[in-house]
């Protein structure tokens, strides 16, 4: 039971974690091209380039809700995933022209005069969320490894109030709320992901001892 939570945890903090954080730094630090530089498909400096809109898509199926085509680029044309309508997606019209920001073999961003949105390739700082996440996950291998502690020692007293009914659906429950709670506003620029389990997994173990101390006076 405890397993998969366990393996998920590491997965998100040891590898998606490092990932996307590595992924966002690079971009953040990603200069422009320079002008004489000849344009490849795959670059490490940020380029500027000019599309036009072939096809706005604002509704479809799951997953590619909001789209773009665009062409006339050396390379980097086809449909591009926005995550909502607005600012832009939602004004252009087939013929328009944008102004595309590339990265990596990869369009980060589309704009038109002042009006800019991004893509969903381009990459964001939402290490905290992950880190709520994988928190969220690795305080539910904990639980199970307690219940299941609890239950080894065979003594009915002791692992009673450890079951799903007793404990397990309340504190799944409170563990998700203290995990949103601390990840959502650690998403705010400047703070930084490991403060999200410094403060929910301490949060996370009083509320597991409160409620199990509960459970063991009302019997």
């Amino acid at each position: 039971m405890s397993l998969i939570p366990a393996l998920f945890c590491y997965f998100l903090f040891a590898v998606q974690l490092q990932y996307d954080t590595g992924r966002h730094r690079d971009y953040t630090a990603a200069r422009p091209c320079p002008a004489d530089k000849t344009v490849q498909e795959w670059e490490r400096c940020v380029r500027t380039v000019s599309f036009t809109v072939d096809e706005v898509q604002l509704k479809g199926e799951w997953g590619h809700r909001f789209t773009a085509t665009v062409s006339g680029a050396p390379f980097w044309n086809g449909k591009l995933p926005f995550g909502d309508p607005g600012p832009l997606l939602e004004q252009l019209n087939s013929g328009d022209r944008v102004t595309g920001t590339v990265w990596r073999g990869d369009v980060m961003a589309l704009a038109e005069g002042n009006v800019r949105q991004s893509t969903a390739e381009e990459p964001r700082d939402e290490a905290p969320i992950s880190a709520g996440i994988g928190t969220y996950a690795g305080l539910v291998a904990a639980l199970g490894l307690w219940f299941g502690a609890a239950r080894l020692t065979g003594r009915r007293r002791l692992y009673e109030p450890h079951t799903w009914r007793g404990l397990g659906r309340p504190l799944l429950i409170a563990m998700a709320l203290l995990c949103a709670a601390v990840a959502v506003p650690a998403a705010l620029p400047g703070i930084p992901w490991w403060s999200v389990p410094a403060v929910a997994v301490p949060l996370s173990a009083f509320t597991a001892w409160q409620f199990d101390r509960y459970r063991r006076t009302e019997r």
